[in-house]
């Protein structure tokens, strides 16, 4: 049995793996929640109905809780490229620092700032006022996710830059901040927040169907996060085609591991399921079920397109960057893909059969179903792990495309022992804001909705739920 981790750069990568992927399990619920509430309180100022406004403070609750130990988890994060990755943020900190810094200094606090306002302004601020600071913080959630991924595309495709005096050094912002890559990960990225926040009040409000408590307002619900649910998780799955062209004019590595192809075809099938090709040793199939034509149409457009092969871009890097192994590891991108596509059609027929049974007038009678919508709240979870999975292992050995290896990107002064402790730390430290934020999550999806304001007898201030 291989370790999971050899060498002071293997810790790093596994530290800064653990915590990227539990920072990343709050960011879509934010950012697709924050709008969805926006939405809630708008319908409620617009017509007053009251079912809004307690919609608006139940899920307004549960976003708020998400987010402040996202927060959390996202500065730890962050602090790692000086902690475990001085050499990186060295050689390419003048360009990616950028926008992490235009991210903290601007967005973060733009979000923050009006969050804050909307959390305790409900008895201070007039109602047009209050509703507007909503939604400033949902539009500072996406813009801070969108410096974000301009940060993280240009590790995948550089762009704007020059290496002077052994360092990079950003020559045109506009190139990082508009390049194709930024801009197809970003629309990506927000449909998966928005599927992954509409499965989210979907399942609540099918819980409490299934229970029959407060029928009238999570059937209001279910169907506010149905009409986002539907074509945020169809888009998606198109999205999903559109950014694999973007990315094999970039990474042409990375997709032909996600297919595990050793050489180039024209056209390129997909495999729906295949057992062994994933190494040099063993590069052919021993079984695979094929669907011919489908990667040419996902990597190039078209059905007839030329997909380059394993050995020909590793030949091709060869001459370009000099000996070494260009490989990334195939089996987890190979896997990746398939739990990302298979999981994202998944969440797209729940979405579709509960609209069509909820436009039937029987969802709340489909006791089978509102169970399968509870469980499907964890669908984008999963699906958006094994994107970044794919994301992430696919640029493999480069942390910034074509320009620095990983293995040369650490902090050397930094010794393995170091971050054994430190990720020791870190684990159980997220453990306990693990168990913290599902009991809180859970504990509050179950309660009913607060009471409207009239409803509150003599009380000046909605108490939490």
């Amino acid at each position: 049995m291989l370790p999971i981790a050899e060498t002071a750069v293997d810790l790093a990568r596994l530290q800064f793996a653990t915590t990227s992927i539990y920072h990343f399990f709050f960011v879509p619920l934010t950012l697709g929640l924050a709008p969805i509430v926006a939405v809630m309180q708008t319908i409620w100022y617009r017509t007053g109905d009251d079912l809004w406004y307690r919609m608006t403070r139940f899920f307004g609750t549960l976003f708020l809780i998400n987010f402040a130990i996202g927060v959390a988890t996202g500065i730890v994060q962050e602090f790692q490229f000086g902690m475990n990755w001085a050499t990186y943020s060295a050689y390419v900190g003048d360009v990616f620092g950028a926008p992490l810094a235009i991210e903290g200094l601007a967005a973060f606090f733009l979000e923050s700032v009006f969050l804050g306002l909307w959390i305790f302004g409900w008895e201070l601020l007039p109602k047009t006022v209050h509703l507007a600071m909503i939604w400033i913080a949902a539009v500072g959630t996406w813009l801070s996710a969108y410096f974000i991924l301009v940060a993280n595309s240009w590790m995948q495709h550089p762009v704007g830059y020059e290496v002077t005096d052994g360092k990079a050094h950003l020559t045109d912002v506009w190139a990082v901040l508009s390049q194709p890559f930024a801009i197809n990960a970003f629309a990506h990225t927000m449909l998966v927040g928005l599927s992954t926040a509409a499965l989210f009040v979907f399942g609540i409000a099918c819980w409490h169907l299934l229970k029959g408590k407060n029928a009238e307002l999570f059937r209001k619900a279910a169907a506010i996060a149905l009409i986002v649910a539907v074509p945020a998780t169809g888009l998606n799955l198109m999205m999903g085609s559109a950014f694999g062209i973007t990315t094999t004019n970039n990474q042409p590595m990375k997709i032909a591991g996600s297919e595990a192809l050793w050489e180039t075809e024209q056209p390129a099938s997909f495999s729906i399921f295949q057992v062994g090709g994933f190494s040099a040793d063993d590069q052919t199939p021993g079984f695979s079920v094929e669907v011919p034509g489908l990667l040419s149409f996902l990597a190039t457009g078209t059905f007839n397109g030329k997909v380059e092969g394993l050995n020909q871009v590793q030949a091709s890097y060869e001459k370009k960057y000099g000996p070494g192994d260009y490989l990334p590891p195939v089996k987890v991108n190979y896997w990746s893909m398939r739990v990302m596509a298979y999981v994202g059609t998944l969440m797209f027929l729940v979405a579709a059969l509960g609209a069509l049974f909820f436009r039937r007038g029987t969802l709340e009678k489909r006791h089978g179903f509102l169970k399968v919508a509870v469980g499907a709240i964890a669908l984008p979870y999963i699906a958006a792990t094994a994107g970044w999975l794919l994301t992430e292992m696919g640029r493999q050995p480069w942390i910034v495309q074509g320009l620095l290896k990983t293995a040369d990107a650490n902090s050397p002064g930094v010794s393995s022992g170091e971050i054994i402790a430190s990720l020791g730390v870190f684990v159980l430290l997220y453990s306990c804001l693990a168990v913290a934020d599902i009991s809180l999550m859970r504990r509050h999806a179950r309660l009913d909705p607060p009471p409207a304001p009239g409803d509150r007898n003599d009380r000046t201030a909605l108490e939490p739920a």
